[in-house]
């Protein structure tokens, strides 16, 4: 697979910029008591987060190495395995009947904490797998470069837009609905732009990379539902542990792809297809759960 992504500094930080704006509006309806919540009530929350921060890229790892995965598909897993949770999580839990504050609280944290938690782990794992070893060691990645896109793009809007929604909350319930919309586009935007620059390397491997987002993905719902029913915590927040472990943020993803890796195609197919696929697994389990729910009331009446 030969690499074909060709972006200039122009095109980088415009993404960059879009990724920021992104995450600004959907933090203006973020509260410090989203943060608190996991210290008051912490069993729930960080069972999801033991899930999403250790166990999802732990098993990516073993199971790449396992699976003999082609190294770049394989770093493209572990990167995305090593983002935090989207915040389209966040609906799909309430459109599952399921515990919105907990998602939200795992959503507010797994995204402060990222800066330090997604480059580590991501340089962890893909050490230790020693397929990807090799690919790693050729790709220059500058951590001080690295830990400023993390806070421009992710702490810096996070922080500024709790500030938003506490300052003028009227406002922010008012911009909430739009910034998710433009979150969805921009989403896609991101996923067309991956897919059109690779589309002979899709075209090509289109099986595999189908087969291995889609395992993957259904890797990380299991195990989110499979932590939270060994800590035998109730259907609420099972739901919405299993959601925040299996959407995760490939965009984020994407824009580090843009920033640090823009020559690794198929990291860069796999990051994209994610965007697509978590967001159609997601809505189905959302809505599985919530017509479940309904038909569960209309027997006992």
């Amino acid at each position: 697979m030969e690499p074909v992504i060709h972006f200039g500094p122009e095109q980088v930080v415009l993404l960059n910029t879009i990724m920021a704006i992104m995450i600004f509006g959907v933090s203006v309806t973020l509260k410090p008591a989203d943060f608190t919540r996991v210290i008051k009530k912490p069993k729930a929350p960080l069972t999801g987060l033991f899930a999403q921060f250790i166990l999802l890229p732990a098993m990516t790892c073993g199971l790449t190495w396992l699976l003999d995965v082609d190294p770049a598909m394989a770093m493209g897993m572990m990167l995305v395995a090593a983002c935090p949770g989207g915040t389209f999580s966040n609906i799909m839990t309430f459109l599952a009947r399921g515990n919105t504050a907990v998602s939200v609280s795992m959503t507010a944290v797994s995204s402060a904490t990222a800066a330090v938690l997604t480059p580590f782990n991501f340089a962890l794992y893909s050490s230790l797998n020693p397929n990807t070893l090799p690919l790693l060691k050729t790709i220059a990645m500058d951590p001080v470069r690295l830990a400023i896109l993390f806070f421009c793009v992710l702490v810096i809007p996070l922080v500024l837009g709790m500030l938003f929604g506490h300052r003028w909350p009227a406002q922010a319930l008012k911009t909430e609905r739009p910034f998710r919309i433009f979150s969805i586009l921009t989403l896609f935007s991101f996923v067309v732009i991956a897919v059109g620059q690779n589309i002979e390397t899709l075209m090509t491997y289109m099986g595999l990379l189908v087969a291995l987002v889609v395992g993957h993905n259904a890797l990380a719902l299991l195990l989110g539902y499979l932590s939270a029913r060994f800590a035998q915590l109730n259907t609420q927040d099972t739901r919405a542990i299993t959601l925040e472990v299996g959407i995760q943020n490939s965009g984020l993803a994407l824009a580090i792809l843009f920033t640090f890796f823009p020559t690794q195609t198929s990291m860069m197919v796999v990051a994209a297809l994610w965007g697509v696929w978590h967001l159609v697994s997601g809505g189905l389990l959302a809505l599985f759960w919530n017509r479940k729910v309904l038909c569960e009331d209309c027997f006992v009446r």
